[in-house]
C-alpha cells in the first residue's frame, strides 16, 4: 500500500485530501506512519520505525497497523503499489 499522490499531510497531524475535501486528524505514531508511506517505505521499514521509536513491540504494533491500514483504505487515502 502506499498514500496517493494528493494527500497532505500537516506538522500537526492533519491529513487533507483534496479530490473530496475531507481531513482528518491522526495521532503521533499515525502522522509517523502516514509520512513513511509517503516515502516509499515499506511495511517491514515502518514496523522497525515505529518500534525504534515508540514504547510498543512488533505483535502491537501490527495489530495498530493493521487496524490503520483498514482504516486509511476505508477513507480512500490509499491505493495498492501497483495501481
Amino acid at each position: 500500500m502506499k498514500l496517493k499522490e494528493n494527500i497532505a499531510l500537516s506538522e500537526s497531524g492533519f491529513l487533507f485530501d483534496p479530490n473530496s475535501g475531507e481531513s482528518f486528524s491522526v495521532n503521533s505514531p499515525g502522522k509517523e506512519i502516514v509520512k513513511l508511506l509517503s516515502e516509499g517505505k515499506s511495511n517491514k521499514e515502518i514496523e522497525s520505525y515505529i518500534v525504534s521509536h515508540y514504547d510498543t513491540d512488533e505483535k502491537t504494533f501490527q495489530r495498530y497497523m493493521d487496524d490503520f491500514m483498514h482504516s486509511l483504505r476505508r477513507l480512500n487515502l490509499v491505493e495498492n503499489d501497483d495501481e
